[in-house]
């Protein structure tokens, strides 16, 4: 993968470590939403051995507000930068969902951009990655956030998401995008059973022979069903990420790099 002149290596497991930016996501919500604190995240992230950071500005809890573009790119900005000139070799991925996003993101020193719509909510982004030719990380996901899990009827979950990938790819594929990732979108418009047996089925969608993402770090599909808190959910996303390993994921999204590392090491 080439991610703007640096050349990702995927043939073995890679980690993207969180950095939310946002005053309320689901676990870590407001620890990181200055400069200061963002670079101190980071650095953290860094050291325990994140491969690349992946930043976010627009909260995809359920339920959670909406925010314009301007406040995203306004959130967004200051850090790429600030990160861009402490840590120049930092690797930094996008979590955003509109095009004008990706423009500011890209401008500021960005590298990859990972769209939890799969390209479903800004009729521009797929004409916007072919221009910029960046990574593009491809989640499904169905309606908003604040909608998302009132829209869980399939005939077949990992068909369903698969035929979805298969569009979508498609698409990006005839305006000339070359690095593709497929995120199944653990926790976006499924229920409880669904994730599982996402996780379960997951080598089904190696069929589009493209890397895939796993991202279920501290999710409510581990702490639900444990009857937890997402502040005690490390060990459940460990044994989960051992399981997405195991399926051949080849990147890992978590709060928690030494721990993910760490996973990855014991299954080489």
């Amino acid at each position: 993968m080439n991610a703007r002149g640096w050349l990702i290596d995927l043939s073995s497991p890679k980690v993207m470590g969180i950095l939310n930016v946002t005053p309320d996501s689901f676990y870590d919500g407001g620890q990181h939403n200055t400069v200061d604190t963002a670079l101190h995240h980071a650095e953290r992230l860094l050291v325990e051995g994140a491969d690349m950071l992946d930043i976010g500005a627009y909260s995809s809890r359920p339920g959670a507000a909406d925010v314009s573009a301007e406040e995203e790119a306004a959130r967004l900005v200051p850090i790429i930068a600030a990160i861009t000139d402490r840590f120049p070799d930092a690797i930094l991925s996008i979590d955003t969902f509109r095009a004008s996003v990706v423009r500011a993101s890209i401008a500021a020193g960005a590298h990859i951009i990972n769209d939890i719509s799969g390209g479903t909510l800004d009729d521009s982004m797929f004409g916007t990655i072919a221009e910029l030719q960046v990574p593009y990380i491809l989640m499904h996901m169905r309606g908003m956030p604040n909608t998302m899990q009132q829209l869980t009827d399939y005939e077949d979950v990992v068909q369903d998401v698969s035929v979805f990938f298969g569009r979508q790819v498609a698409a990006l594929r005839q305006l000339g995008v070359k690095d593709i990732i497929l995120d199944p979108g653990f926790g976006f418009a499924k229920t409880l059973g669904q994730n599982y047996e996402l996780l379960q089925r997951l080598d089904e969608l190696h069929v589009h022979g493209l890397p895939i993402l796993g991202a279920l770090s501290r999710k409510s599909m581990i702490y639900k069903k444990l009857n937890i808190t997402a502040a005690d959910a490390l060990n459940g996303t460990t044994v989960l990420n051992t399981v997405l390993l195991m399926k051949g994921v080849q990147l890992l999204r978590v709060h928690d790099v030494k721990a993910a590392k760490e996973a990855i090491a014991l299954l080489r």
